[in-house]
């Protein structure tokens, strides 16, 4: 089996994608696509995803791009560890929470959101950052709601991490990024210690990445 992901450090979505590899044990080559610099954009990476974004995975020469795509494709072709339950409904509660940061909370804040709002709406650095920070806080908030109605035990749903953690992980990076404290969600908090204390969750966060080094 040949994996390629192609993605970037600063990425939350290649970062889900990241973890979700690791937890299955499935060894993959990433290529860079520093999406900060535009490179998305490259007429070489258009053809390789049409829709211009990180991450793409390719397995065995068949292309896959959206993270939860990705995840739900990867329990298809190496069914353990489960990212998603078998049961229907543990399953669509498993793909609700991933969709709050996957549809709802982080696609308002990516780079070509942060762009449109500077270049057609005028807004300066200190603008964006506050829109970055509210959009992120929404998400964390919704999060902190769902956990304390259906608290983990000791993960989202259940013993095991799976795309729900994946997800809620990949929005307390986005707290960091943004400077948020995470006191005011102690459910999220602890959620995200107990999955960043996995060496599947710590070594696929962006700051061990090798362009992360790069970058600071």
């Amino acid at each position: 089996m040949t994996i390629q992901l192609y993605g970037f450090w600063r990425s939350n979505a290649a970062f889900r994608v990241r973890v979700a590899l690791a937890l299955k044990k499935l060894p993959f080559e990433e290529i860079e696509i520093d999406i900060l610099s535009g490179h998305q954009f490259d007429a070489a990476y258009a053809e390789v995803n049409a829709e211009r974004v990180v991450p793409t995975l390719v397995h065995d020469g068949h292309r896959v791009f959206q993270s939860l795509a990705i995840m739900e494709y990867l329990d298809d072709i190496h069914p353990e560890p489960r990212l998603m339950p078998v049961d229907a409904r543990e399953k669509a509660y498993a793909r609700s929470l991933a969709l709050v940061a996957v549809a709802d909370a982080h696609p308002l804040i990516v780079p070509r959101v942060r762009k449109h709002l500077g270049q057609a709406l005028g807004a300066d650095a200190s603008a964006i950052e506050a829109w970055c920070r509210h959009w992120t806080t929404e998400g964390l908030a919704t999060y902190e709601r769902l956990l304390m109605r259906r608290p983990p035990a000791p993960f989202a749903l259940g013993e095991t991490p799976g795309i729900a953690d994946i997800c809620i992980a990949g929005q307390i990076v986005l707290a960091e990024f943004n400077k948020i404290d995470l006191s005011a969600f102690p459910a999220v908090a602890a959620l995200g210690t107990r999955c960043f204390d996995l060496p599947e969750f710590a070594q696929a966060h962006p700051s061990q990445q090798a362009g992360y080094s790069n970058a600071h």
